[in-house]
């Protein structure tokens, strides 16, 4: 089980990026809102289209969820 976050600041594509709290840019994150801990990535991703449907994983950290 890992612990979850999304970026409050979309990235250039429009994207807000789910990342663990274990990401190497975890902590250059200024603004984060935590998702829960959950045993994939899938379900995080899945809970932060909640709060921004355009909601996509890291490429360091949640590369299966990683789309662009």
């Amino acid at each position: 089980m890992k612990t979850y976050y999304v970026n409050d600041t979309e990235q250039k594509s429009g994207d807000h990026e789910v990342h663990t709290d274990e990401c190497p840019y975890f902590k250059s994150i200024a603004s984060k809102t935590f998702l829960g801990i959950f045993s994939n990535c899938k379900d995080a991703v899945s809970q932060s289209k909640k709060i921004y449907p355009n909601s996509d994983g890291c490429a360091y950290c949640c590369r299966e969820c990683h789309k662009r």
